[in-house]
């Protein structure tokens, strides 16, 4: 009897030790953000319940986090993001939301923090997402909760299917998009004729423009379709994004505000950008003063919108179109114009615009 019951407290004792260090394993997951807006592992699984330990490394030149939500939930909660405009960044870009279950928050380059969970108890595709402003659009992947032991299931829905076409297209000549986009939205890019923190934004009325962060000012503007990342994504060595459209506006001034009477060349520092109707406003300084620059296009897609403020200025400062002619009609708010600068007074420039509109579009647009 004795040797009976010492097999069967045996047996529960191993049984019982086998089922509680299934349900203590846990699975550990690296994902790492790679340059071109992408993280390096787009698709894993896990079991239902299981214990998962998800580790995010930034291999990137920019900032990065990672949220996991709700089936069907990612782009939702892209546009919670967006929405959550001066706050974002207090808020780490994650919204507060029943549709977000995990997250990490925005973490700098060369940094990495990682996340424990219980994954959920049932099967499905819960995607992961950087809601950094501009970065959900492209920069996601999917954590597959199922017990088969597939790479893949049986019967792919339809989500799971548009992030299986971007892992193994990676952004082909069709449209690399998980769904249709709507403007304005913009990629950090490496492109041609831009130091490598170059910002692309394509707006409203098939317009484009190219914003410069090393330099603080606008480089050029386009009208037709936005970029070609196709190289940059596929990891090619020097690659650049290509214009998809003609270009009819590019800045050849040595910088476009100019403080004082006696301006010269100032020293600009770039302080990032918020977002304001889905549009960057972007903040940076001249010689130390505080400027915001939000770039929109004409409502009859024929030029660029912009607008200017200067909180804290305490003198006039001059605003320089370029010298050569380019065919772009320039209007102001405020100010007087002489020549290629426009001059205004302290008042004039605490809030101001620029309109920027091409006699090339117009006329190609009645032809």
């Amino acid at each position: 009897m004795n040797k009976l019951f010492g097999f069967i407290f045996l047996f529960f004792m191993t049984a019982t030790s086998s089922l509680w260090a299934q349900n203590t394993a846990v699975t550990d997951i690296t994902i790492k953000a790679i340059p071109g807006l992408k993280y390096d592992i787009v698709k894993f699984q896990v079991k239902p319940g299981s214990k998962v330990r998800l580790k995010l490394t930034n291999a990137d030149d920019m900032s990065h986090n990672l949220l996991i939500t709700k089936p069907g939930t990612r782009a939702k909660v892209v546009e919670s993001a967006l929405n959550l405009a001066e706050k974002g960044p207090i808020m780490n870009y994650i919204p507060k939301s029943s549709d977000v279950l995990w997250s990490i928050p925005v973490i700098s380059p060369g940094q990495s923090q990682s996340l424990s969970f219980t994954a959920p108890a049932k099967p499905g595709l819960y995607p992961y997402v950087c809601t950094y402003p501009g970065h959900g659009y492209i920069m996601f992947g999917v954590m597959e909760v199922t017990d088969q032991k597939s790479p893949a299931l049986k019967k792919v829905p339809p989500a799971a299917k548009k992030v299986d076409a971007i892992e193994h297209s990676q952004h082909a000549a069709v449209s690399p998009h998980p769904y249709e986009l709507k403007a304005p939205y913009w990629y950090r890019v490496f492109i041609e004729g831009a130091s490598p923190a170059a910002i692309a934004v394509h707006l409203p009325q098939n317009v484009s423009y190219c914003w410069d962060a090393e330099v603080c000012k606008l480089r050029y503007a386009w009208k037709g379709d936005f970029v070609d990342n196709a190289d940059l994504w596929k990891g090619h060595f020097d690659a650049s994004a290509k214009v998809l459209g003609d270009v009819f506006y590019r800045d050849n001034t040595v910088f476009p505000l100019l403080l004082g009477m006696n301006a010269e060349i100032p020293k600009v520092s770039y302080k990032g950008y918020r977002i304001i109707d889905r549009h960057p406003e972007f903040h940076y300084t001249v010689d130390g003063v505080d400027v915001f620059e939000l770039i929109q296009s004409t409502a009859d897609g024929n030029g660029l919108i912009r607008r200017f403020r200067i909180p804290d200025i305490s003198q006039s400062i001059w605003f320089e179109r370029n010298r050569e002619d380019e065919a772009i009609r320039y209007e102001s708010t405020a100010g007087k114009w002489n020549g290629s600068r426009l001059m205004l007074t302290a008042d004039e420039a605490r809030e101001f615009t620029i309109t920027m509109s091409s006699y090339h579009l117009k006329i190609k647009k009645k032809q």
